[in-house]
Formats: C-alpha cells, structure tokens, sequence
C-alpha cells in the first residue's frame, strides 16, 4: 500500500482522486473511484443543478465529492447549496477565484479543494482555506494553462513547505498510470488527481466513438486552443484554453477564430455532433496522455492497476 497524508486524511487505500470532468464524470464514474479505495468527483462543471442531482442520485451510498467550474458557479452560486446538502467528500474548484464560496463550504464542514495553474492561483488558494491544492500543468485534458506538470508541482511543494505545510497537495496533468503517479511522488504530490485515463474508462459518460478517436491518437494528436469554446458559445477567461485531440475541426478553424464565433449553423451542429459523437466535428476532450492509453477498463481496475504499478517502483510500505 502506499500510504499519504493524503490517504489518511481522507480515508482511502490509494492516492487517486478522479477529475470532475464536466459531462463525463458522472455518480457511476465517481462511486467506481471511491470504491476502488481513491476519492470520486462528479464533475458538476458548468452549474446543472439537475445534472449535479441526477450524478449524485447515481452515485448511491458512495462517498464521493463535486467539482465546479468556478467562474461558472458565480452565475448560479445556489447550485452550491444544493451540493453541500449531500455532504460531499470535497468540494473542488476551478478556473476562477474561490475566494466568494470559501465561507459556505467551510460552514459545511467540507474540504476545499482548489486547482491551480500557477503560483499566483496557488497562494490565493491558501488565502481562501484550501484544505488540498491541485497543481495542473498544461498536458492535462480539458481546460488549463501553460505551465507544465514536472515544474510546476515541485514548485508548488516548496512553497507549500515554506508557507502551509498542512495543506496537502496533489498533481494533474498527463498522469495516466503508475510511472505518472510514483513521479508525483518523488516530486511532492501527496497523491494525483486523474482525469484523461479515467475519461477512457467504462463508467465515464462519454460517447463511443468519440473517446475511440481520442484513443487512436497519440500525444502529439493534442492542442490546446479556444475554438471548442467558442462553438459551444462559452466566455471562458484568460488564461484557460482546452487542450483536444485534433480533428478536421480544430484544423479547418485553427486560422480563423473570430469568423467561428459568425457562424451560428455551426454552433448547433457542433452541440449535436457531440452528443451524437461525432468526432470529425467534437473533439475529443483528452490529454497528451492518450498516448499511454491502450484500453477501456472499468475505473476501479485503472485506479488499482495505477496504484499496484507504482507501489513496484516505488517499493512495498511506501509513506509520506
């Protein structure tokens, strides 16, 4: 087993929590996760209060957390409230200043948990009660910044030791098994938060053919842009872009963002085409780590595989 402050805070056999990806992490994927002795997050994402009850509805009696896009939870803070009225493991927050919610989840007697993108979000993190601290780096699916996992979690450990060496810390970005969960380790993680590996899991709610095409890619397939944003007509702030795999999509438009926001048909064929699971036109929604993804296995066997595969690198009783 490998033992974190992590684990014994929070009562699990693994230092694995999923990511709360929006629309693909829902009660299934977050009670699978718990279960297999890590931390489940649904991913209530853009503030759904009838999705984020449905996701906790599916997650049973499993002890599992939420995830918010935050500045998006700015524009519907009830769905908060509802949230904590199922006593969540954690709350996590994103993209955006925690600093408004910190109160209610404290009164709730939740964890905070708030990912961050540099040093500067790090710290505002810690003035607004995190109990955990995700550093992202940019190899990571879905939204993030530039910084890049290998340095930015270090530096984040530093300034965790030098300034709140209570807060735990975890690390996201490109981490899709064993060697990606001993490195964090080795570079101050208290334990790593997963999204991409997992979104290639048979719990996750994303359509087939879709996350087929996010497998049949490698690393290199990904970028980081603004174009799936501005089809699906969401305002995200500076300095988040979403990193994709590449497809005729991101290709035809890549030259021109601003002549995507004109065309409205393309905005609803974009909103079929991923519920539908066209892949031409809706991205899939990965990191550069689909390149160490080779299968789709039920989330309670890639949480114990990642587990097992790092504790051999790593040697038998390992703690932190």
């Amino acid at each position: 087993m490998i033992g974190t402050r992590l684990t014994r805070e929070f009562g699990l056999r693994h230092p694995v929590v999923s990511a709360p990806m929006a629309l693909a992490a829902g009660g299934g994927l977050a009670a699978a996760v718990t279960a297999a002795g890590g931390l489940g997050l649904i991913g209530g994402g853009y503030g759904d209060a009838d999705w984020v009850e449905t996701a906790f509805r599916d997650a049973g009696n499993a002890r599992v957390g939420c995830g918010f896009i935050t500045w998006k939870l700015a524009e519907r803070p009830e769905v908060l409230t509802r949230a904590l009225a199922h006593d969540p493991a954690a709350l996590f927050l994103s993209f955006g200043d925690p600093a408004p919610f910190a109160d209610e989840i404290a009164a709730a007697g939740v964890p905070l948990i708030c990912q961050v993108q540099t040093l500067e979000h790090a710290r505002h993190a810690l003035a607004s009660g995190a109990r955990v601290i995700v550093a992202q780096g940019g190899e990571a699916g879905g939204h993030g910044a530039t910084r890049a996992t290998m340095t930015l979690v270090p530096e984040v450990a530093d300034l965790l030791a030098r300034e709140a060496p209570e807060v735990l810390l975890l690390a996201a970005g490109g981490i899709a098994d064993g060697r990606g969960l001993a490195a964090a380790l080795m570079l101050g993680a208290d334990g790593v938060l997963v999204g991409t590996r997992l979104w290639a899991s048979r719990e996750a709610l994303v359509p087939e053919a879709i996350r087929a095409a996010g497998l049949a890619a490698d690393g290199d397939a990904t970028l980081r842009s603004s174009l799936p944003d501005i089809a699906r007509r969401l305002d995200w702030p500076a300095p988040f872009t979403i990193r994709t795999v590449e497809n005729a999509f991101t290709r035809d438009w890549a030259a021109d963002p601003e002549g995507l926001r004109a065309r409205a048909d393309l905005h609803a064929a974009y909103a079929v085409a991923a519920r539908d699971g066209d892949a031409t036109l809706a991205p899939p929604i990965a990191g550069e780590a689909v390149g160490l993804i080779h299968d789709v296995a039920p989330a309670g066997e890639i949480v114990a595989r990642m587990a097992a595969e790092a504790e051999a690198l790593l040697g038998g009783g390992w703690r932190r």
